[in-house]
């Protein structure tokens, strides 16, 4: 077994916008969060998305203030529908409303 000293070891906080490229990533990223239901963790998401995209990017390609849009997308958030519209049609995704699986009912 290998040992690692402190001073070796290199530890960064893990961030979903550093792994949502393609629109396929992103989808099911958002379906996954949209499924538990837990409107902290959707606005989270939401954030995680636009970052991945670049904030000032979004905040240009939907019309809404960049600070604003820092403030609603974390998980202390409380986004309007208008902006999670917008922000979902920016991600080049639309919304849509499904059964829930059986397990979930």
């Amino acid at each position: 077994m290998t040992k690692f000293s402190a001073e070796e070891l290199k530890i960064s906080r893990w961030d979903a916008a550093d792994y949502l490229e393609s629109p396929k990533d992103i989808s099911a990223y958002l379906n996954e969060v949209l499924l538990d239901g837990d409107y902290t963790l959707i606005a989270g998401a939401l954030g995680d998305i636009a970052r991945s995209k670049g904030m000032s990017a979004i905040s240009k390609k939907t019309g809404l203030n960049r600070a604003n849009l820092y403030q609603s997308l974390n998980k202390q958030g409380d986004p309007k529908i208008s902006t999670v519209s917008k922000l979902i049609n920016s991600f080049g995704l639309s919304l849509a409303v499904v059964p829930r699986p059986k397990a979930n009912a």
